[in-house]
């Protein structure tokens, strides 16, 4: 038995609620989150500690084929097996959740949920790139958790304050923290974010320092570490899942793989709330459907002639736009293929009978 309880683990009010409406005993089920996934195989925890997990077949491959999957982070319902792996029956519905277009079957990847803390991780060298800066930003606005900026190797770096005013410029009210993994300068300023019950996903390039946090967060080598190459300040993969690590006080933190490109999907809302200048400023074009073209009374092209907005700004708002439309395209794509291979099973049901 585990000497911690599952609301350790950021059980909170909001999941509890759900499985009010489940009754547990009958079917003998108890909580558990998802700390690793690796292809079908999951490792959860909970009030009796780590047990390797697999799928029910019959809920999650023959029920319903939009059946949510556990991803790092999750809260599960679990029936427990003494002599093997246990057995997850539900997903129970996310608080916060981030997730990318998949490279290669260009459909949603969800990458983590149930967390409270976004650390957008970048480096303090070559690095830098206020335009993955922004994209991160939207993302994490998306997800419904708090942002922070974290610039690392700060060690490295003598004119650190000039790369946080260019990200002041265009992340307004982010908090905003260089720290070095190597001196602990301006690690303590992370404290308030690391705490008990609490769970941080880290988001960043390969190479920017998000394993060496999680073993300076974990007062040990529980990450492994690579170095990066001098000539563009590029580093190697060295997380290769996605996993839950918790942490001697308690806090919790999601490390991910460095992902250089990521995605956009579904993420209008974090675009809206990351690009409120600009939105400021379409608002105030004279015709409600303005291309921001040639049409007489367009604020856009004023704001970008008299330097109001900065054409990179702008270019990129637009790119992450057009990521999004092409998401939900594919996203219709495949919906109006699953209803209508739902309605020929139906129709062949009927058949049958």
């Amino acid at each position: 038995m585990n000497n911690k309880s599952i609301e350790d683990y950021g059980y909170t009010e909001f999941f509890k609620n759900q499985t009010k409406l489940y009754n547990m005993k009958e079917k003998d089920l108890i909580v558990g989150r998802v700390i690793e996934v690796q292809r079908s195989q999951y490792k959860i925890i909970s009030e009796y500690g780590e047990e390797n997990a697999i799928l029910k077949g019959s809920v999650f491959f023959y029920e319903d084929e939009d059946k949510i999957y556990p991803s790092v982070g999750d809260f599960v319902l679990v029936k427990r097996n003494l002599y093997g792996e246990d057995v997850i029956y539900k997903v129970l519905e996310r608080k916060t959740k981030f997730s990318r277009i998949d490279p290669d079957s260009e459909t949603e990847q969800v990458v983590a949920t149930n967390f409270d803390y976004v650390f957008i991780m970048t480096s303090l060298n070559h690095d830098f790139n206020i335009k993955r800066i922004e994209r991160y930003l939207t993302i994490a606005y998306e997800s419904g958790a708090t942002p922070v900026i974290v610039l690392t190797k700060l060690d490295l770096c003598n004119d650190y304050e000039t790369y946080i005013e260019r990200i002041r410029d265009v992340c307004i009210g982010v908090p905003i923290i260089p720290i070095s993994s190597v001196t602990k300068e301006g690690i303590e300023n992370l404290s308030e974010y690391i705490k008990p019950m609490k769970t941080i996903v880290f988001l960043g390039s390969s190479g920017v320092g998000k394993s060496s946090l999680v073993n300076l967060m974990a007062s040990e080598s529980i990450m492994k570490v690579s170095g990066i190459r001098e000539c563009d300040s590029r580093g190697r993969h060295t997380t290769t899942h996605r996993e839950l690590i918790i942490l001697k006080n308690g806090g919790m933190i999601i490390d991910t793989p460095g992902m250089r490109v990521l995605g956009m999907w579904n993420a209008q809302d974090g675009i809206n709330e990351n690009f409120t200048d600009i939105e400021e400023v379409i608002s105030k074009c004279k015709f409600s459907n303005c291309h921001h073209d040639s049409e007489p009374g367009c604020k856009v092209k004023e704001a970008l002639e008299n330097g109001n907005l900065s054409i990179e700004r702008w270019n990129n708002y637009l790119k992450l736009q057009r990521e999004i439309e092409f998401a939900k395209r594919k996203e219709n794509i495949r919906n109006n293929k699953s209803s209508k291979n739902k309605y020929n099973k139906n129709e062949l049901d009927l058949v049958k009978k």
